[in-house]
């Protein structure tokens, strides 16, 4: 990834925005640096946010008194783009991106030429939404490994197709198109992801990290490595062999460990949220204290 890329998204980033694990006390957590602290910043995932302009108001400043830097939409689900782009002016709180929310169902590796064109078009729709609203990023699932009609090979070479076809809008409007590793039969390796991403060619194609997702893989250290400047985004979740998705910090993660790899990696930007804990107000602290925010 270019440093130009690095540069617009953190440049984007500072512009909406302006504190050893595990459930470690405060005396403690004091004692360390908040080493990430302005470089990277904490969301959660907020859907469609609000039906209107008066409900995303109060959304936004419930995320914002929560002590988040920004959320993260998804489209469709949005009912009123204006009217959150409104919202967002007048909180000073940021949408920092969007998820496409029908990846899943209208797969861009579906053998049904019909459901990858549908698919193809909610892409598109959701990059100009995000571009609307002030986003930098569409969150992408390329596909899903189903069986011998649309197994790894399909997923990989139907998805580049379809990505493809979309990157002139993405270039146009400076938004990222970014693939998350989910449980979805798919690149599995870091080197898998890896050399996908790399194939289609593009600066605006990149991956959207799930800390949590690839526990189940391997480390997610060792991935973070692998991946280095190709990571725009973070995903934040815990999992355990034991416990599964949980808690964060009470899973398999090993937290100092991520720190430092992207330490390594010099990364900057969005860290989301995706799933619960005890409360909002326990997600805000365990992200600031393993992520040392």
């Amino acid at each position: 990834m270019s440093s130009t890329r690095r540069e617009f998204l953190l440049t984007a980033s500072a512009v909406a925005v302006g504190s050893t694990l595990g459930v470690a006390p405060m005396t403690m957590a004091a004692e360390r640096a908040r080493v990430n602290k302005g470089r990277i910043f904490s969301a959660n995932k907020g859907g469609g946010i609000g039906g209107n302009k008066e409900q995303m108001v109060a959304r936004l400043k419930e995320f914002k008194a929560l002590g988040y830097d920004g959320i993260e939409g998804g489209i469709p689900g949005i009912p009123d783009l204006q009217a959150l782009k409104e919202a967002i002016s007048e909180v000073d709180f940021p949408v920092h991106g969007v998820v496409d929310g029908v990846h899943w169902k209208d797969r861009l590796s579906s053998p049904d030429p019909a459901v990858r064109e549908k698919g193809r078009e909610a892409l598109v729709q959701a990059i100009e939404g995000c571009r609307e609203i002030g986003g930098s990023a569409v969150l992408l699932v390329p596909g899903r490994v189903t069986g011998d009609d649309e197994n790894h090979d399909h997923v990989w070479q139907r998805s580049i197709e379809e990505i493809r076809k979309v990157l002139p809008v993405a270039e146009k409007h400076k938004m990222y198109v970014l693939i998350e590793n989910v449980w979805n039969g798919f690149c599995e390796t870091p080197e898998q992801l890896r050399d996908y991403i790399d194939e289609i060619e593009s600066e605006w194609v990149g991956s959207y990290f799930d800390i949590g997702n690839v526990r189940k893989f391997g480390k997610p250290e060792d991935w973070i490595r692998m991946l280095g400047k190709r990571i725009v985004k973070l995903d934040v979740k815990d999992w355990g062999k034991e416990n599964g998705f949980c808690r964060l910090g009470e899973g398999d993660v090993d937290w100092p460990a991520v720190r430092e790899a992207l330490a390594e990696i010099e990364y900057t930007g969005w860290a989301t949220r995706e799933g619960g804990d005890k409360s909002h107000e326990d997600t805000v602290q365990l992200m600031n204290e393993l992520l040392d925010l």
